[in-house]
């Protein structure tokens, strides 16, 4: 998938709009060499003669989480967060599905592994984005040598700069041998996430998912996926689920803002169910892009219009 960055007209850093080239940090600010920073991913998506962004709330909540983790204080409120990006969407006339990413970090100012003498900033930025993983075909993955981060070691709950190394490490690791994405097991052996994805399975009618308890990252979109589920009358359960089981089961996805609801259609070269999208994943990958692109009444509440009908 093409992935380069489209620039648009403006960023939002520390409350004003500035040009896209303008978007600058020092060398040594504390976040580019320490990783203290936390970050959100937020689709816009066109539809509806409209552009909708999905669930900005609880993104920019959940922004508010990773920072308190880190013993960042946001200097600005959620509300105020909510209207920059608005008015950011609309005056890079953006109207075509697109990413959000919100970024706060800690700055320039101090050399060592305290930051909290470094002052917290605050960007934006929005550009038109596309598909992260092929949610037609499906992808093949497989089993990462690395482990997800401990809930011991670090909070991985927490969407830090810092733990996404780890995620790096795995997916070079993956594509290098020959895979679209790579699944990680938690430190105790146990099915945990991708790179940037949750993941789910189905056996026998039945949807599975990691707990929180395994490491993963509390994902908005996985969140969405058990609700909508439910309210189709599926069974979810979140449970432990072991690495064998990802070789049996009749379906598996992954869920995320960039990955949307992306089948996987093979594992450590195991064929899952019969290689094509499965009809669970099929109707929930249906009933998702409906919500999103406005046309489903149901869940308007998870969408916020940018511009004015």
């Amino acid at each position: 998938m093409n992935l380069a960055i489209q620039a648009t007209k403006f960023i939002w850093m520390n409350g004003r709009f500035i040009e896209w080239d303008e978007a600058k940090v020092h060398v040594l600010t504390h976040a580019l060499n320490y990783g203290t920073g936390v970050f959100e991913g937020i689709r816009g998506y066109a539809g509806d003669g409209n552009l909708y962004v999905f669930r900005l709330h609880d993104h920019l909540n959940r922004l508010m989480r990773s920072a308190k983790t880190y013993f960042m204080e946001i200097p600005y409120k959620v509300e105020d967060l909510e209207k920059a990006i608005l008015e950011l969407l609309r005056r890079n006339e953006l109207r075509v599905t697109c990413y959000i990413r919100p970024l706060a970090y800690r700055s320039y100012g101090f050399i060592g592994l305290d930051p909290s003498r470094s002052e917290v900033h605050v960007a934006i930025a929005a550009f038109p984005f596309g598909k992260y993983l092929d949610p037609t075909k499906g992808v093949s993955c497989c089993i990462s040598s690395w482990r997800r981060i401990a809930i011991d070691a670090l909070p991985p709950d927490a969407k830090a700069c810092g733990n996404y190394v780890n995620s790096a490490l795995a997916k070079m690791e993956a594509l290098k041998n020959g895979y679209d994405e790579a699944i990680f097991l938690d430190s105790h052996g146990y099915v945990c996430e991708g790179t940037g994805e949750n993941i789910f399975i189905v056996r026998d009618g039945i949807i599975a998912t990691p707990p929180l308890s395994a490491g993963i990252l509390e994902g908005i979109t996985r969140d969405s996926v058990i609700k909508i589920a439910g309210d189709m009358g599926l069974k979810v359960e979140e449970r432990i689920i072991t690495r064998n089981e990802l070789y049996v089961c009749d379906e598996a996805f992954f869920t995320g803002t960039a990955a949307e609801i992306t089948p996987i259609v093979k594992i450590d070269g195991r064929i899952v169910g019969d290689g094509s999208i499965g009809p669970i994943t099929r109707r929930l990958q249906e009933a998702f892009f409906s919500i999103v692109e406005g046309r489903n009444d149901r869940y308007k509440h998870w969408l916020t219009a940018v511009y004015s009908p």
